[in-house]
C-alpha cells in the first residue's frame, strides 16, 4: 500500500502547485473514516481508496481528483456526509465524490433495470465531469486486481463480466489503452481461466524455443533505423492473452496459425520521421498485404494517432509495427489523461466535449427506458470502427457494418430523420449498404420524409436505433389513440349517446388512466374495449339492441360500409393497423377488422376464410371502412400460371410495369414441363388498379391464367404491408 508521504510526493512531483495540506488531510480522513473496516481479503478497507489514488497519480491527475479517489467510498460506507467533505475540501471535491458515490453499485445483477439505471447515472455524472469516470475506472482496476479475495465464484464472474462489457469499452473510448488492456486480461482470467492458462502456456513454450528472439528483433530494427539516420527507439512486447484469444475467435484460427503475436513500437521525434521510418520498414522487409493503417492522418475518435503496419521482419518473423512520436505514444497509453491540465479550469473536465459521450447522451434522451438505453449503448461501444467522410471532408467514425442511415444520424438527428437517399463515392446506393473505410457519403434529405420502421432492421448504431424506435413509439401511440377514439365514438353512436371528451374525462380515474389520450390508446391497442368505456360512462347502456350488450360481427351481406364504421385512412400498417397476409385486402374491398390485444386491428376482406375462426368471439369484430385516398403502396397478391418458355417472365413483368404496378415479391410454387405456377405480390393503389393489371395479364399470350390469391396464408417470402 502506498504511504501518505509517497502519495503526496508523487502528486507534487508532477504538480508543484498541488495543495499538499489538502492531500494529507484527505489521506488521514479516509483512514479514520473507514477505521477498522475490512475488505473481503481481510486487508484494511482504507487500503483500497489509497491504492486507487496511487493508480491515478500515474496519469498525473490534479489534486482534486486524487482527493476524490481517497474519499470516494466514505459517504456510502461510513458515517461521513457530503456536507462534511464540502466543509473540509470544498464544493468541487464534494461534487466529484457525490458523482462517484451514486455509481458505486453498478453491478450485473438479476435486476437488469437497476443495472441499466445505474449506468445511466454514470453517463450523466461523467458528462458533467470526466474525472468521475477516471476515478471509477481506477476503482474498478484495483477491485479487479484484488478480486481473488471474493470467495463466491458467481460474484467474481458477475464483476468480471461487467468489467468486460462496460468498463473496458469506456477505457477504450477515452484512449486509456494500458488500463483497458489490464482490465480485459483480469476479467478474462475470471471468465475463461482455462483458455487464458492455455495461451500463457503456449507463450512460455515459444519463449523457451525462441530464446532471445525478441531482443534479436529489437536489435535488428534499431540497426536498420540507425543506418538510415532516423533517431528513435524500438520497444517490443507480446500481445496480452485476451488480445490473442480475441483474434483467434474473430479470425476463427488456432494459436499455431497466429504469427503476429509480437508487436513492436518505433517511437521517433517528429511526424515526418514517422513516415520516413515507415518507408524504411517497407523497403527493408516484405509487407503483409492489407495490414497498413494510417491513424496519423485519420486519428481515432479517442485521439489515438499512429502508423500501423505488418511485415516479415528480421529472421522472417511476421511482426506488427506501430510507428509514432513521443507525444502520440503518451496519448496512446494514457488517453484523455495525457492532455490533462490542472490549470485549464473546467474545459478539461467537461465530458460533453467528447463526441462519443454526446452521442450516448442523445441515445439516453430518446430511449424508452434504462434497459433500452443500455442495449443501444452496448451497440455503440462494442464494435470495430470504420471511418467515412462528409462531402465537406469531415470525418465520421462509425461501428463496423454501419449504413448511410447510421451515417446520417451521426451527422445530425434531423438529417437522419429526413433521409430519403444516399450517395457513396458519387453513386446512389441502397440505404442498407454497409460503409467502408474512406467512403465519402452524401445524404439526400426531404422535409416530407420521416423515419421508416424498416430502418431498424439494418442500422447498427445505438443512436440511429434509439431515434427510429422513438419515432415508431410516438407514431404507434398516436395511431392507437386515433383508432381508439374512433372506436369509442362508434360505440357511443350505436348506443344512441353523444360522445363528449368531458364524459371520457369523468371516468379516467375509474378506469385508472391519467389522461384521455392514454385511454384512447388502450382501446386502440385492444387492452380495453370500447364497450367497457361506454358501460363505465353509461352503466345502463346496451351496445346493440337485442344483443344482450354484445357487439355483433359485421354482416357479410353488407356491400356498403356503415356510416359509423371506423375509417382507416392515414393509419400506418404495422402500427395500429395490420393488413392480413391471408387475404391481402386492398382499398375497394369490403373489409372487417379483428381486434388483437396489444396489436391493434388486423384488416381482412369480408369473404376471408380466416374469419370463421373468430365467429365465436364477436367482441373482437370491428366495423371498418376505407377512406378515399390517392396513396399507393398497398400490396395485392395474384396467382399466375405462365407458359414454361423463354420470355414468359419478361412478358409478365413488362405488362405489370406498363400498368404502373411494381413487383415486390415473386415465388414459384410449382413447375412442370409446360407451365410455371407462381404467387406474385404487386404494389398497387387499390383493388381497381389490381383488376386492371389482371385483365392486361389475361390478354398476354404467355399467361395461361390469372386470379387473385386467397387463403394462401403467410407466404414464405414475406408479410403484407406497405412499401418501406
Amino acid at each position: 500500500m502506498i504511504r501518505q508521504y509517497e502519495l503526496v510526493e508523487a502528486v507534487r512531483g508532477y504538480d508543484p502547485q498541488a495543495d499538499e495540506d489538502a492531500l494529507n488531510r484527505a489521506y488521514i480522513f479516509t483512514v479514520k473514516a473507514h477505521g477498522s473496516q475490512q475488505r473481503a481479503s481481510g486487508d484494511p478497507y482504507f487500503s483500497h481508496p489509497v491504492e486507487v489514488a496511487g493508480i491515478l497519480t500515474r496519469y498525473k491527475l490534479d489534486a482534486d481528483t486524487i482527493i476524490t479517489a481517497l474519499l470516494h467510498d466514505t459517504v456510502e460506507d461510513t458515517v461521513s456526509t457530503l456536507e462534511d467533505i464540502e466543509a473540509m475540501f470544498g464544493p468541487n471535491v464534494a461534487r466529484l465524490v457525490d458523482g462517484v458515490t451514486k455509481l458505486s453499485q453498478i453491478e450485473l445483477q438479476s435486476d437488469a433495470t437497476k443495472q441499466a439505471e445505474n449506468f445511466r447515472k454514470l453517463l450523466l455524472a461523467m458528462s458533467e465531469d470526466i474525472r468521475v469516470l477516471l476515478v471509477k475506472l481506477a476503482d474498478r482496476l484495483h477491485n479487479m486486481r484484488t478480486i481473488g479475495g471474493i470467495t463466491n465464484p458467481e460474484k467474481r464472474a458477475r464483476i468480471a463480466r461487467e468489467t468486460m462489457e462496460i468498463y473496458s469499452p469506456l477505457a477504450e473510448r477515452i484512449g486509456m489503452h494500458d488500463l483497458q488492456t489490464e482490465l480485459e486480461d483480469l476479467a478474462f482470467a475470471q471468465l475463461n481461466a482455462e483458455a487464458r492458462d492455455s495461451i500463457l502456456a503456449r507463450l512460455d513454450f515459444l519463449r523457451e524455443r525462441g530464446g532471445d528472439l525478441v531482443p534479436r528483433i529489437l536489435k535488428a530494427l534499431n540497426k536498420t533505423l540507425k543506418k538510415e539516420g532516423i533517431k528513435g527507439r524500438v520497444e517490443g512486447r507480446e500481445k496480452s492473452p485476451y488480445s490473442i484469444w480475441r483474434k483467434m475467435q474473430t479470425k476463427n484460427v488456432g494459436f499455431e496459425q497466429l504469427s503476429d503475436i509480437m508487436a513492436f513500437r518505433i517511437i521517433v521525434e517528429s511526424e515526418e520521421d514517422c513516415y520516413r521510418a515507415l518507408g524504411v520498414m517497407h523497403s527493408q522487409y516484405s509487407v503483409v498485404p492489407g495490414r497498413f493503417k494510417d491513424y496519423i492522418s485519420l486519428p481515432k475518435p479517442n485521439g489515438y494517432r499512429s502508423l500501423h503496419t505488418a511485415v516479415y521482419g528480421p529472421e522472417r518473423q511476421r511482426i506488427e509495427i506501430q510507428i509514432r512520436t513521443s507525444s502520440m505514444h503518451e496519448v496512446a497509453e494514457f488517453g484523455v489523461a495525457a492532455h490533462w491540465a490542472y490549470k485549464e479550469g473546467t474545459e478539461a473536465t467537461d465530458g460533453k466535449k467528447y463526441r462519443w459521450l454526446r452521442e450516448l447522451l442523445d441515445i439516453l434522451e430518446h430511449a424508452a427506458g434504462p434497459e433500452e438505453f443500455l442495449e443501444h449503448t452496448k451497440l455503440e461501444m462494442f464494435k470495430d470502427q470504420v471511418f467515412a467522410f462528409t462531402p465537406a471532408g469531415d470525418l465520421i467514425a462509425l461501428p463496423h457494418g454501419a449504413t448511410p442511415i447510421d451515417f446520417a444520424y451521426a451527422v445530425h438527428s434531423e438529417v437522419g430523420d429526413t433521409t430519403v437517399g444516399a450517395k457513396v463515392n458519387g453513386r446512389m446506393v441502397p440505404l442498407r449498404t454497409a460503409l467502408h473505410n474512406g467512403d465519402q457519403v452524401e445524404i439526400v434529405t426531404s422535409k416530407a420524409q420521416t423515419p421508416s420502421p424498416e430502418w431498424e432492421r439494418f442500422v447498427v448504431t445505438g443512436k440511429a436505433r434509439a431515434r427510429i424506435r422513438r419515432f415508431v413509439r410516438l407514431q404507434q401511440r398516436a395511431q392507437y389513440s386515433g383508432l381508439g377514439r374512433s372506436m369509442i365514438e362508434k360505440a357511443f353512436r350505436q348506443a344512441g349517446y353523444e360522445f363528449t371528451v368531458k364524459a371520457i374525462e369523468g371516468v379516467l380515474k375509474t378506469l385508472s388512466f391519467d389522461d384521455a389520450e392514454d385511454l384512447y390508446a388502450a382501446v386502440g391497442e385492444g387492452t380495453l374495449s370500447a364497450r367497457d368505456v361506454l358501460h363505465t360512462v353509461f352503466p345502463g347502456a346496451k351496445t346493440a339492441a337485442g344483443t344482450g350488450g354484445k357487439i355483433v360481427p359485421l354482416p357479410r351481406r353488407s356491400a356498403k360500409p356503415e356510416d359509423d364504421a371506423v375509417h382507416i385512412k392515414g393509419l400506418i400498417p404495422g402500427m395500429a393497423v395490420h393488413y392480413a397476409g391471408c387475404c391481402h385486402p386492398l382499398p375497394g374491398d369490403r373489409i372487417v377488422g379483428i381486434i388483437t390485444t396489444g396489436k391493434g386491428v388486423t384488416i381482412h376482406t369480408i369473404d376471408c376464410e380466416t374469419l370463421e375462426s373468430f365467429s365465436s368471439q364477436p367482441e373482437r369484430w370491428l366495423d371498418v371502412a376505407w377512406e378515399a385516398s390517392k396513396d399507393g403502396g398497398h400490396v395485392g397478391r395474384i396467382s399466375v400460371i405462365v407458359a414454361n418458355e423463354p420470355g414468359s417472365l419478361g412478358s409478365l413483368s413488362t405488362v405489370i410495369g406498363k400498368n404502373d404496378g411494381n413487383i415486390s415479391n415473386l415465388k414459384i410454387t410449382s413447375r412442370s414441363q409446360d407451365f410455371f405456377e407462381m404467387l406474385v405480390d404487386i404494389e398497387v393503389k387499390d383493388v381497381k388498379h389490381l383488376t386492371n393489371i389482371m385483365a392486361a395479364l389475361r390478354a398476354t399470350p404467355a399467361i395461361n391464367s390469372v386470379k387473385r390469391a386467397r387463403g394462401e396464408g403467410s407466404c414464405a417470402f414475406g408479410a403484407h404491408g406497405t412499401r418501406p
